[in-house]
């Protein structure tokens, strides 16, 4: 597998808080981000239906647009109760002309559990999809998990998107009331960066 050797990453993100979380991981190994928004990145658009695509998208995207490796994200929350939904339109649901409203996401989210009359626990799981781009088309792929379940009503102010009604398995806190170490470390996030840190010189 082709190894990064550099010590500045393009995140391929205009979401704040992801970028803050990924350059939180890689801070340890000497690695700087800067994020697509910093760059004025385009945000392309999303025209695949799984976290791999997408996440291909953005990075070869951010790639070819900078002549730099290019580090994407794509994921998401997989909710048993509603066939896996909202899954890779995790984002969308959170759509709003004023732009992403996660609260209206997560509400949403739970109404149509009610709706559904959805079993307890409510089950579901993060997704997480990292790919590595290089200017030359190449990439590797990454991908991690967390199971956990959602609960209601919303709780913590922690983290980012749907992290507030979200109960790890193992935890009786949401990842909006977990400490952001302690989340970033058993993360469907930290799963794929565990994976990506094999092509990571000096993390190996």
């Amino acid at each position: 597998m082709r190894t990064f050797t550099g010590d500045r990453l393009l995140v391929a993100t205009h979401n704040k808080g992801k970028l803050e979380e990924i350059a939180a991981m890689l801070a340890p190994f000497g690695i700087a981000c800067v994020g697509a928004a910093e760059m004025r990145l385009p945000e392309p658009e999303e025209t695949e239906t799984t976290f791999v695509g997408n996440a291909r998208i953005k990075a070869h995207a951010a790639a070819r647009a900078t002549g730099l490796p290019a580090l994407a994200d794509d994921s998401g929350i997989e909710v048993d109760g509603l066939g896996g939904a909202p899954g890779v339109y995790t984002a969308d649901w959170a759509e709003t002309p004023n732009g992403r409203d996660f609260v209206q996401a997560m509400t949403r989210t739970w109404s149509e559990l009610e709706a559904a009359s959805a079993p307890y626990p409510r089950t579901a799981r993060f997704r997480s999809t990292l790919v590595l781009a290089w200017p030359d088309g190449s990439d590797a792929v990454f991908e991690g998990k967390v199971e956990g379940q959602v609960v209601w009503p919303m709780r913590g102010m922690q983290g980012h998107g749907y992290d507030p009604m979200f109960q790890p398995e193992g935890h009786d806190i949401t990842f909006g009331e977990m400490d952001p170490g302690l989340k970033n470390s058993i993360s469907h996030r930290a799963d794929a960066f565990r994976k990506l840190m094999t092509c990571i010189e000096g993390a190996k």
